[in-house]
């Protein structure tokens, strides 16, 4: 996976997701819940490669960045939080296809609250 149609296809595969541009640029890309309209993937071009911004766990941001030299702290987003990766094709498609995975697992959050849980709030 090198093009960034195959990302976005990739990424529309997950349960209720949508491909947004909120930039009103074609260049950026991404892809979110349809319940919480959260982001898990920005896709974009960035010195001759396609990049992905995505939202990893603490524990793992670390490892994929010592893993790979092509995953890096998250280009214009929060680097505790997120990891850029670099499709340059030295990160393994089923790496990358993982760390997609995960964001969209980290960005879901939980179901809307039921009414009676609302009301127990009050």
């Amino acid at each position: 996976m090198t093009s960034k149609n195959e990302i976005i296809e990739f990424c529309l595969t997950f349960d209720e997701v949508y491909e947004d541009y909120p930039f009103h640029d074609d260049n950026w890309c991404v892809i979110r819940h349809k319940g919480n309209h959260k982001v898990f993937a920005w896709i974009f071009d960035k010195d001759a490669y396609v990049w992905i911004n995505v939202k990893c766990d603490p524990e793992w941001r670390e490892f994929w960045r010592s893993a790979f030299k092509s995953v890096i702290p998250a280009y214009h987003l929060n680097k505790k939080h997120w990891n850029s990766i670099i499709l340059d094709e030295t990160v393994p498609e089923k790496d990358v296809k993982r760390m997609i995975s995960e964001s969209y697992d980290l960005t879901k959050g939980r179901k809307n609250k039921t009414k009676s849980e609302v009301k127990l709030q009050k």
